[in-house]
Order: C-alpha cells, then sequence, then structure tokens
C-alpha cells in the first residue's frame, strides 16, 4: 500500500516537472521567438545558447533546470510552429506594452551577441516587433540601445 502511494505521488511530481511550462505560457512563447532567431541563420553558436540562458535566467527568474526545460520545450514547438502569429498573438494577449519592447529588446540582446545583425535576422525581428505592437521607432531604440551597450566600454574593474 505505501509502495503505491509512492508510486502515486512520484508519477504526479514526474507530469508536474514536464507540465512547467505549457502551451499558454507567455515564457515559452517568448523563448520559442528567441529560439527561431538564433536558428534562423543556420546553428546557433555557443555564445548564442549561452547568452539564450542568461537572458532567460536572468529576465524570467528561473533557476538553470528550469531555464534548460523551456529551451527544451521551446525548441520543440518553435520546431512544429508555421508561422511567428502564434507566438506572438499569445504574447500580445499576456503581456503589457513594456513587456513585450523588454521581449524585442531581448531578441536585439542575440542578435548582436556576435556583433552584427544578419539580413535573416533584421527580418525576424522586423515582423516580431510589428506583431508585438512595438512600432519601428521604439524597435530602432532598442537595437540602438543594445549596440551601445555591446559597444561600450566595462567600466566595472
Amino acid at each position: 500500500m505505501l509502495e503505491k502511494l509512492r508510486q502515486i505521488v512520484a508519477e504526479f511530481a514526474t507530469s508536474h516537472e514536464r507540465k512547467t511550462f505549457d502551451d499558454n505560457d507567455y515564457r515559452l512563447a517568448a523563448a520559442a521567438l528567441l529560439v527561431h532567431l538564433i536558428s534562423i541563420d543556420g546553428e546557433p553558436t555557443e555564445a548564442e545558447r549561452q547568452k539564450l540562458h542568461a537572458l532567460l535566467a536572468s529576465r524570467f527568474e528561473l533557476d538553470d533546470a528550469s531555464v534548460n526545460e523551456l529551451v527544451a520545450t521551446a525548441t520543440r514547438v518553435e520546431g512544429e510552429a508555421v508561422d511567428l502569429y502564434h507566438f506572438t498573438s499569445l504574447i500580445m494577449r499576456s503581456v503589457d506594452e513594456q513587456g513585450r519592447a523588454r521581449i524585442v529588446e531581448m531578441m536585439w540582446e542575440l542578435v548582436f551577441v556576435d556583433d552584427h545583425a544578419s539580413e535573416f535576422e533584421e527580418s525576424v525581428l522586423w515582423r516580431s516587433a510589428d506583431l508585438l505592437g512595438v512600432s519601428s521607432t521604439e524597435r530602432i531604440a532598442l537595437k540602438n540601445r543594445v549596440a551601445a551597450r555591446r559597444l561600450a566600454p566595462d567600466v566595472s574593474n
């Protein structure tokens, strides 16, 4: 009897862990956009993967295990998606204007990991920002802000 109860609890805990990021979680939609962005011009680099993990951990306040789960789930759903609208429409319903601009800023941070933006990345960013209701003026301002941070000397020493 006790063994059966342990098995039920273990199954519940395991199924609960796998359902942390469901299809209606805006964090999954945002992560899928970010995965799409770093995959658009080929295989993501190690620097892009590390930046993706760092952004998701800091912006969504997640531990390493949760970030790994989020990235794995986002990679799967991004691979199944036919367009960006599925992700952006969920974000539009769940996140305020400032939060949507922050997602676009996260996208720019990923793009500039290698200090330049390809035409494919620019296109994905433009379409995503448009679908997220982030104006072209705001999108360009975010791009310039992220680029300036990348070029600024490190004054923490």
